[in-house]
């Protein structure tokens, strides 16, 4: 007699790589204890301003459009040059993941389609926008040493993430979290702001996990503490399918919502004193 086995979580198994429960839960404590900081019981919408705003300066500056914090905060025009128009693609696409969580898991391809139409600042006279790459189109941005795969792999990678998103794993929050973010800029699945649309999607998962469900611990301001080089590396080491290369990314992004999450008790401190 013979039964139907449930479909295999690829996933699952990530969460036992070696080192890789030691960051999970990490992360946890680190979280934890920025959301038990009395600031978060009265002020938590501040708090999660202040990173929304913080996490996009610092997918912009991933992206070489590396601004002072000020200046993105005073800033109104973002479509004058290049790096202003990056600036802007972060601020628009991490304002509209807080809209679409409800839709991601049910339909990731069609948030991750509305993240790009965002962040390029809508359709106008390009019909490359909100949509994956054909064959032969441009890819805009760098590509971290990765060879860029083909439009036919493109197609079924995101089919599969997507069926991941919607069916669910038992991995925990950080491990899905990171294949979210590492898949979309190893696909690179759009012309333009690959990078963007990808570090909004790993916000998407941490707060529908509900790991970090306010959205206070910015993990793109981790990733730029810990260096774009070591961003980049980290990047190539998941990408070349090795254990230790994908739990090292993983660790990555575990560190760097761990200094996310130090940046928000800043700012909660920086509250309580009146200073901020």
């Amino acid at each position: 007699m013979t039964s139907s086995a449930a479909p295999a979580d690829p996933l699952a198994a990530l969460g036992e790589l070696p080192g890789v429960p030691e960051s999970v839960a990490s992360v946890r404590k680190a979280v934890d204890r920025v959301y038990g900081h009395r600031v978060m019981r009265r002020r938590s919408s501040e708090i999660t301003g202040e990173a929304a705003l913080r996490g996009a300066r610092a997918s912009a500056a991933l992206d070489g459009a590396d601004w002072a914090l000020e200046e993105v905060r005073r800033r109104s025009d973002f479509g004058s040059d290049p790096e202003a128009r990056t600036v802007g693609a972060a601020l628009r696409a991490i304002a509209e993941s807080g809209q679409l969580l409800d839709v991601w898991k049910q339909s990731p391809l069609r948030v991750l389609a509305r993240l790009h139409l965002v962040a390029a600042g809508g359709a106008g006279a390009d019909d490359r926008v909100g949509r994956p790459r054909r064959a032969g189109e441009p890819v805009e941005g760098s590509e971290f040493g990765v060879d860029l795969p083909d439009v036919e792999e493109v197609s079924a990678r995101l089919d599969g993430l997507a069926d991941l998103v919607v069916r669910g794993t038992a991995a925990p929050a950080l491990v899905t979290a990171a294949v979210v973010h590492a898949e979309l800029m190893a696909l690179r699945p759009f012309g333009s702001y690959n990078g963007v649309v990808a570090r909004a999607a790993e916000r998407l998962v941490l707060v529908g996990s509900g790991l970090d469900p306010k959205s206070i611990c910015p993990a793109e301001v981790g990733a730029v503490e810990q260096g774009a080089d070591a961003y980049a590396g980290a990047l190539r080491g998941y990408a070349s399918g090795r254990p230790d290369g994908v739990a090292g990314w993983i660790a990555f992004c575990g560190r760097a919502v761990e200094l996310g999450a130090r940046e928000s008790t800043a700012v909660c401190e920086a509250l309580q004193r009146g200073a901020a």
